[in-house]
């Protein structure tokens, strides 16, 4: 990128206070040209906000970006973050099995199933398939047919009872956790315990956590991650554990793999259409919810849908990162304008 960029090194310390800073966009080597025409893109009524964070500052910002909506399944990247730090505080045993931890549900598990432990449960390889509440049944493999760790399925009831054993292990709902843990050392300006709560049904004993984010403060979380779990001068979340959450532990088709509750893909990854020509690292949701993490280019991407039912879908969201792309790939090239 051309402009007054800094080192990778010095913007590592850069973070949001109370609120965001802004930098201009053509001091930072964007087209400003080419952000008001992905502005007018934005603007079809499937977008509710999208904010392009540059070296730890906003360079682009579109729509409200402080509505608090549903963040569908980016909450099975908001609990891996309180997985890192109860983990390394020795809260949570990674290698502890479910029947440690005495989980079962309302089919019983068998002995086979309870040899799953935590570290599967997050990499969505646990080998339990049974009904969960938001059943991911489509394409669920039989009962039996695959040990715990041997097998990738994205999983819901791996990500639900990951919920209830945190609960277990510390005393605090999911909700309380990351309040307490997560949403007050990154300053977050939104986030409360109560926009959280557990969706309940007859088919498990493991409630779904639900959680309601703004845009603003998901861009938070992207930024942690993107800075190797620091934020400032704290080490909020181990930097291994970032590094090991966003590395493929399954490949799952054509570029794509999946981390630690983090989808990963490859430069240019023909399986993942919002793939780029650089590697990422991405949190996504049902109807358009992205928290979207370009190393190399140390840029974060936050898209939001309130309207899921008429949000963006993922072959759309290709779109609109490859435009945001080509605005300051373009700058590179042709100069600012």
């Amino acid at each position: 990128m051309t402009g007054n960029k800094l080192s990778f090194a010095e913007n590592d310390r850069i973070v949001p206070g109370a609120e965001w800073d802004e930098v201009m966009p053509e001091d930072a080597g964007w087209s400003t040209a080419h952000l008001a025409n992905l502005a007018q893109d934005l603007a079809d009524g499937r977008s509710t906000s999208l904010m392009i964070i540059d070296a730890g500052r906003i360079v682009f910002q579109w729509g409200d970006v402080a509505c608090k909506s549903s963040v569908a399944s980016v909450r099975k990247s908001l609990i891996n973050i309180l997985y890192g730090i109860y983990i390394a505080e020795g809260r949570i045993n990674p290698n502890d099995t479910l029947a440690d931890l005495e989980i079962d549900d309302v089919a019983p598990l068998t002995e086979v199933e309870k040899t799953a432990t935590v570290m599967d449960l997050l990499k969505a390889r646990s080998g339990v398939y049974l009904p969960s509440v938001y059943d991911t049944d489509k394409g669920r493999p039989p009962r039996g047919s695959y040990k715990p760790g041997t097998h990738w399925f994205y999983n819901n009831w791996d990500f639900n009872v990951l919920g209830t054993i945190l609960e277990r292990q510390t005393g605090q709902t999911v909700f309380e956790a990351f309040a307490s843990r997560v949403a007050v050392p990154l300053s977050m300006q939104d986030f409360m315990k109560d926009d959280g709560h557990f969706h309940y049904g007859p088919e498990s004993r493991h409630p779904v956590y639900k959680i309601r984010m703004s845009t603003r403060d998901l861009a938070r979380v992207g930024l942690l991650y993107l800075r190797g779990g620091r934020w400032g001068e704290t080490q909020l979340v181990p930097e291994k554990w970032v590094q090991e959450s966003t590395q493929p532990h399954s490949e799952i088709g054509e570029g794509k793999g999946y981390g630690y509750l983090w989808v990963t893909a490859a430069a240019n990854a023909p399986g993942d259409s919002i793939s780029t020509d650089v590697p990422m690292f991405y949190a996504s949701g049902f109807g358009g919810q992205y928290i979207i993490v370009l190393p190399a280019l140390d840029l974060v991407v936050v898209h939001k849908s309130a309207r899921v039912d008429h949000g963006v879908n993922h072959a759309r969201m290709g779109e609109i990162i490859r435009k945001a792309l080509a605005a300051v790939r373009r700058s590179e090239h042709f100069g600012n304008g």
